[in-house]
């Protein structure tokens, strides 16, 4: 058992979610997952990021072995005081994976006319990039793929807002929306002028639903005269909706048209 808050794990992990964590995950090719759900996901996923390492506490371990077999994982046991120096939670449940970032290129993906993407622009908030990857689970999207700029995928508060969904769909970053339309999708984006409602929208083909930064939207350098505007009906008073509340919406409305 690790019990030393110096020992090089400790470190390794701190280098993967600090102040210089972006660089070190892009140069690692790893990234930090902690909880029991997305462990849970991590280690039976087939398609998602695979667990690289698991370090668990004799609480976490007991949850681990109570729901998925480890025996063919590197497991290392640390002490309660070694997770806490790992943990960026305040109180840890004892369980934390270094995961392996998928190498995905957008070229794998096989275009049907079925298809439904969700394009992150400019998204700066880990709660909302978070949030919608995990509706886009839900609501049965094919793939999130995100703009240069964006928040990193693989960051801690991203991962832990995903809830598990991180290994349930591909994640494409740091794709230019150009390159993407580029794939002859259709594509939209949401705006308040829009010249439809969201209701009043019909899918033709592969679909991209394309979300702008939180405060500016979506940025004039980016094809976006190309790209219909659709707006969505709010009959109530409130002036706007959050990003991720917005996305979930359209995303559920995307779903009702799958063939």
């Amino acid at each position: 058992m690790i019990e030393s808050l110096n020992s090089p794990h400790v470190a390794r992990v701190k280098a993967l979610i600090g102040s210089r964590g972006v660089k070190e995950r892009e140069v690692a090719g790893q990234f930090v997952a902690e909880g029991l759900q997305c462990a849970r996901e991590a280690l039976v996923s087939t398609n998602g990021p695979k667990v690289e390492t698991l370090f668990v506490t004799t609480n976490g371990r007991s949850k681990v072995e109570a729901i998925v077999d480890v025996s063919s994982i590197n497991v290392v046991d640390v002490s309660d005081d070694v997770m806490q120096e790992m943990s960026e939670t305040i109180t840890p449940q004892g369980i934390l994976a270094i995961c392996t970032i998928p190498q995905r290129n957008l070229g794998s993906i096989a275009l049907d006319g079925s298809q439904r993407f969700i394009y992150l622009s400019e998204i700066q908030d880990p709660g909302n990039a978070g949030t919608i990857l995990r509706s886009a689970d839900a609501f049965a999207m094919d793939a999130v793929i995100t703009s240069p700029g964006s928040v990193d995928m693989y960051s801690p508060k991203v991962v832990r807002s995903t809830a598990g969904s991180l290994w349930h769909i591909p994640v494409f970053e740091s794709v230019p929306l150009s390159e993407v339309l580029a794939m002859g999708v259709n594509a939209f984006s949401l705006g308040s002028e829009g010249s439809k409602s969201l209701d009043q929208y019909q899918m033709s083909g592969d679909t991209l639903a394309v979300f702008g930064n939180e405060a500016r939207g979506l940025s004039t350098g980016q094809n976006v005269d190309s790209i219909d505007v659709v707006s969505i009906p709010m009959p109530g008073n409130a002036e706007s909706l959050n990003l991720s509340a917005a996305a979930s919406i359209v995303m559920y409305h995307l779903s009702n048209m799958r063939p």
